[in-house]
């Protein structure tokens, strides 16, 4: 079975806490809720959680949907992006089976990194390691006005920002990202082709800006 890896990079740095990070905690909960409804999805959709604030770490490797636990994320410390881009990109050599004479591999990942600051890290010898793996597509979401858009473009031309980060702005968010990867999947499902951009997603809702 050729699998979709789905790699969520989650900001949980101190500027986080309170309602934000528990809003991204019900956000993924209510995404896996949903993609487990739809029947492509749960055919190929692998998921993969990775926080970073003063340190990167994978919280959980890519799983099924049937089996994802979401374990407890708490914020704090600062914003290490570059560390996140390290930790993703090992991510994808590990777990994303590669195509072989023998047999097909895994579909190209999508990563959805998520972010409400500005990093604090050599972050940009990160973005070098992870350029040099290949992506079907990476979603960067600026989250509130004191997101760092022009880092964000530098990782990917897909980049959306919300105003703010309360918990209904950031839901809206997560709702967007398992309408993205049911897309995907149906896609995969139908015609044996990944989505490569925008156009061949849902449209954004109106809580969420795409950055030119």
């Amino acid at each position: 079975m050729r699998r979709l890896p789905v790699y969520l990079v989650l900001d949980t740095s101190g500027s986080m806490v309170g309602e934000p990070i528990e809003a991204v905690k019900n956000g993924v909960q209510l995404m896996i809720s949903s993609l487990r409804q739809n029947p492509q999805a749960i055919e190929t959709a692998f998921i993969s959680i990775i926080t970073f604030d003063s340190m990167a770490r994978q919280l959980v490797p890519l799983t099924e949907l049937a089996a994802f636990q979401m374990t407890e994320i708490k914020a704090s410390g600062t914003t290490a992006l570059g560390d996140a881009l390290k930790v993703l990109s090992r991510c994808i050599d590990t777990e994303v089976a590669k195509t072989t004479p023998e047999q097909k591999g895994d579909w190209k990942p999508m990563v959805f990194i998520m972010t409400d600051g500005i990093p604090t890290d050599n972050w940009e010898a990160g973005l070098a390691e992870y350029r040099q793996r290949k992506t079907a597509l990476t979603v960067a979401c600026a989250a509130g006005a004191k997101a760092d858009t022009a880092s964000l473009k530098k990782i990917t031309d897909t980049v959306v920002q919300l105003d703010t980060t309360d918990a209904a702005t950031i839901s809206r968010f997560f709702t967007w990202v398992s309408a993205s990867i049911s897309a995907t999947s149906t896609k995969i499902e139908s015609s044996g082709k990944e989505v490569t951009g925008w156009e061949e997603l849902p449209p954004p809702p109106a809580e969420l800006n795409i950055v030119v």
